[in-house]
């Protein structure tokens, strides 16, 4: 992790947030390839889940919404988590995360009742990270909701929350997307966009931020028959995000799929499965996966006196659909793809190798879709006819791929600065480019050179660039 966080500033893909004031707790900036890197993976979810499927359709909800919206979903009163205090210092902490640290490799049954989760803190003598005290209060609940306030007053009556996922807004337009989409059960709602958790004890990099991203769908099946009538669409998004994981680069040797028991989950779910990956800093949830039954459009057909039923056309059955919810958080794909991708290798005795002085390089293995920058340019040299050739080159490719323009230090160190930021391909153009009109194409992967005609070359990246889900 430190590496890799060395590496996030460095190269300019993740930067601390404020920093110049001193940061802020947990707060991240995406630089200039991390906000290409976010990009790749919300483009290529949406392409496959809304426009490449006739089931779908997207929305984006506003942040803050009516209170009578968190007071029908049952966030206000249920959505907290877990916080104990140390009697001598008076820092707080999520109990639950103090267990789960402890019980790392040590199975420690972590309970959900607040008495139990003192007396398991004091029997295996869970000390506070502050002050080394072992003297605990009794676990109370937290509310995660981020609260503010509506115009000049700052009272009960203006208080609104900014939203802690995107569900809501989807499932309160609910009526509106059937009355404008036509679609027929079983179809989903997908939304990407910003929730905001009053997290206890954010941390681990970009991994748990009190503002956080989500691509995230509601899919809408007809009310079971059967118990078991919803499981089919379970699994098939089970199937999806096993693919999706997999596209992106993921070992499945390092995802783990837990199902969470009674009276651990949300309080809307009948089902839920957290994909868990096995981060440097231990097995942590990556995404979630659903089963909300009726709860939402229900809750919120009662509250808000709206008919939100659907009408069946082959039977004029109105019922209340249900819903599988697949969840995907933005932040931590782009982390656990960084991870996956960083590779420390040994560099065989080359030109490539003793130019730049070393024996070894850091290279990010994207997978070739994902890459921030997809062909880096590199002149030879800084000498005119030579940099003119290569801005011709550069100019060309831009309009197809996104490319980075490199002539400064030697040639080595240009290609080491590439394979750090994950660059799959990188353009020489070098003094015999000016008489057989051809460049040198370097393949990150393998360090192997392709010499390809400059007429040619665009056909090569974009076959070599180009792949199919």
């Amino acid at each position: 992790m430190d590496k890799l966080i060395s590496l996030c500033k460095r190269r300019g893909f993740i930067f601390p947030g404020s920093e110049i004031y001193g940061g802020l707790a947990n707060s991240w900036d995406y630089g200039p390839l991390g906000v290409e890197l976010k990009n790749n993976i919300k483009q290529e979810w949406w392409k496959r889940f809304v426009h490449q499927r006739t089931d779908m359709v997207g929305m984006d909800t506003a942040l803050i919404m009516n209170t009578k919206v968190w007071e029908a979903s049952g966030h206000l009163q249920n959505f907290s988590d877990p916080l104990v205090e140390c009697k001598k210092c008076h820092r707080r902490f999520r109990a639950d995360h103090l267990l789960a640290e402890e019980s790392f490799g040590n199975a420690i049954i972590i309970s959900a009742d607040p008495d139990k989760q003192k007396d398991l803190l004091i029997e295996h003598k869970i000390k506070c990270e502050d002050c080394g005290a072992l003297d605990w209060d009794r676990p109370k609940q937290f509310n995660l909701m981020f609260k503010t306030f509506i115009g000049p007053v700052e009272s009960e009556d203006n208080a609104v929350y900014l939203r802690p996922e995107t569900a809501q807004g989807m499932f309160v337009n609910f009526k509106n997307i059937l009355d404008t989409s036509r679609k027929r059960l079983p179809f989903g709602i997908a939304q990407i966009g910003k929730a905001f958790r009053n997290e206890i004890t954010p941390g681990n990099f970009i991994f748990r931020t009190r503002e956080f991203e989500q691509m995230e769908i509601e899919y809408f099946i007809p009310a079971p028959k059967k118990d078991k009538d919803w499981e089919k669409y379970f699994d098939e998004w089970r199937e999806e995000m096993k693919k999706w994981l997999n596209d992106l680069g993921i070992s499945a040797k390092k995802l783990h799929y837990e199902n969470i028991p009674d009276g651990e989950r949300a309080h809307y779910s009948k089902r839920t499965i957290d994909i868990e990956y096995d981060f440097p800093f231990g097995k942590k949830e990556l995404y979630g996966l659903a089963y909300r039954t009726d709860f939402d459009l229900k809750n919120h057909m009662e509250k808000s006196g709206q008919d939100l039923r659907y009408l069946d056309p082959e039977t004029n059955e109105k019922f209340l659909p249900h819903v599988i919810e697949p969840t995907w958080g933005v932040g931590r794909s782009v982390l656990a793809a960084m991870l996956e991708a960083y590779h420390e290798e040994d560099l065989p005795s080359s030109a490539e190798a003793t130019e730049d002085k070393t024996d070894m390089r850091v290279v990010l293995k994207f997978p070739k879709w994902l890459a921030p920058v997809k062909v880096a340019i590199l002149p030879l040299s800084k000498k005119e006819n030579l940099s003119s050739k290569a801005k011709e080159v550069y100019q060309d490719l831009i309009k197809d791929f996104v490319c980075e323009y490199d002539e400064t230090q030697s040639i080595g160190k240009r290609y080491r600065r590439q394979d750090e930021i994950g660059t799959p391909y990188c353009v020489t153009v070098d003094f015999e480019s000016l008489e057989d009109k051809a460049v040198t194409v370097r393949d990150r992967d393998t360090m192997k050179q392709d010499r390809v005609k400059i007429s040619e070359l665009k056909e090569y990246l974009h076959k070599n660039l180009t792949f199919n889900f």
